[in-house]
């Protein structure tokens, strides 16, 4: 009788770490990917799934282990699929990011920054002030779990505690937990959003099905308790509105630049508050703005980069896709008393030559774009006006393909580039790089 691929188990040397935080192996000429292996470590692995150009593979024993090799501090590691390397010290993760973004220029790229700038990093527990957490009713098991997906994100990690969360979330999950499991109506909550401001902090509850009254009083009560503002999603993001009547007020301070930024519960906000103030000072040293400057601050987002830097430029002009968010920047810049700066909708995916913003010049340019980076834009832009770029990258793969398209198509030099520990203890790569003519 044939084996399955589950009954073969085999020795591995992990040479390297990929780029979702599993270790890399040859094996008989094949790359084979093994979760929970770290480089240098001698493993027993047991084939999972085999591929034509490659294997998956989990660690039945480390044979070997890596010196970098820590013990996780949750016990939900292996399971949960909100972190993979937490089993790796964390000045080990950060080079091991750094890797794969140095991988990325030379692969996809083809640059090489002229020089690697110092990673930016803070406390690795409790950073989460944003969260997704899925939520499913379990009729088998009597219960509803709520926590991030598994690693098989076909099901829902059944989370007591997080440690990665901000704490006012990450100690309270198993109430929340026994909330759900007490409501008549949890079947129809798919999830549940977590947004925390630096006084306030909110859960958005999805719902497909009306809400009885008994549930809303345990909602009510769950918040009061653990003070959380409660808020409904019963449709689209427009939706949303508190169980209760009331405001519900979000804002994070910049105390460098004496500002205060309002968000929404939903809105885009930099998950790390610690690595985003000090990304902020960082990207302000390399563009270094000065009061005769005009900077383009695209995917702008709610002011987060272009307030700051009107504290130092002559004007700034923010462009962002999302209305609200525009709206929202708008707003904080009036709120905190900045008029250099003007801010528009465009689709940065699509045309922009013909929008007025992009006729002008401009000394500098920032960009923020998500995980697709930046590519029909720089098609685009920047003019010949634009002397430096700061590039932040959430997406090594994309800021690597930008990159080649800033050196070779428009005339710049990567100068630097390094990264900044935005998610600690996941796989995820968070990169700034400056480019000069």
């Amino acid at each position: 009788m044939r084996k399955s691929p589950r009954d073969i188990t085999f020795e591995a040397s992990i040479e390297d770490l990929s780029h979702d935080g599993r270790g890399v192996a040859r094996v008989d000429g094949k790359t084979v990917f093994v979760a929970d292996a770290l480089p240098g470590e001698r493993v027993l692995a047991r084939l999972q799934r085999k591929h034509r150009h490659f294997d998956e593979a989990s660690t039945e024993e480390i044979l070997t282990a890596s010196p970098d090799r820590v013990a996780p501090r949750c016990r939900h590691f292996g399971v949960c699929g909100g972190c993979v390397l937490q089993h790796l010290a964390p000045p080990a993760q950060i080079a091991a990011k750094q890797n794969v973004l140095a991988q990325n220029f030379t692969r996809i790229g083809h640059v090489e920054p002229a020089r690697w700038l110092a990673p930016l990093t803070a406390d690795v527990w409790g950073y989460r002030r944003r969260a997704r957490l899925s939520v499913k009713h379990v009729p088998k098991k009597g219960k509803t779990l709520v926590g991030f997906r598994e690693r098989d994100a076909r099901f829902v990690a059944d989370l007591a505690h997080c440690d990665v969360l901000d704490p006012a979330l990450g100690e309270k999950l198993d109430s929340l937990g026994a909330l759900l499991n007490d409501m008549q109506g949890a079947a129809s909550i798919p999830q549940i959003e977590f947004s925390a401001g630096d006084d306030a902090r909110v859960l958005v509850f999805r719902h497909l099905q009306p809400l009885s009254d008994p549930d809303r009083t345990k909602l009510a009560a769950f918040g009061c308790e653990h003070r959380f503002a409660i808020l409904l999603q019963p449709g689209g993001t427009d939706s949303v509105h508190a169980l209760q009547p009331g405001d519900v007020e979000l804002q994070y301070a910049l105390p460098a630049y004496d500002l205060k930024l309002a968000f929404t519960p939903l809105d885009f906000v930099q998950v790390n508050a610690r690595i985003n103030q000090k990304m902020i000072a960082h990207a302000l040293e390399l563009l270094q703005p000065g009061p005769d400057d005009r900077v383009l601050d695209l995917f702008c987002g709610l002011g987060n980069f272009s307030l700051p830097v009107a504290c130092h430029a002559g004007h700034v002009c923010g462009v962002e896709g999302d209305t609200g968010l525009v709206e929202r920047a708008r707003s904080n810049a009036s709120a905190n008393g900045i008029g250099n700066t003007e801010f528009h909708v465009g689709d940065l995916a699509g045309a922009v030559r013909g929008s007025s913003w992009a006729r002008q010049d401009w000394d500098l340019m920032l960009l923020d774009p998500p995980r697709s980076g930046a590519e029909e834009l720089l098609r685009q832009l920047p003019g010949k006006s634009v002397r430096r770029v700061v590039y932040v990258s959430c997406h090594p793969a994309s800021l690597a393909r930008d990159a080649g398209e800033l050196v070779r198509s428009h005339g710049f030099k990567l100068q630097a580039a390094g990264v900044m520990d935005m998610f600690p203890h996941t796989a995820h790569v968070e990169s700034i790089a400056l480019f000069e003519r």
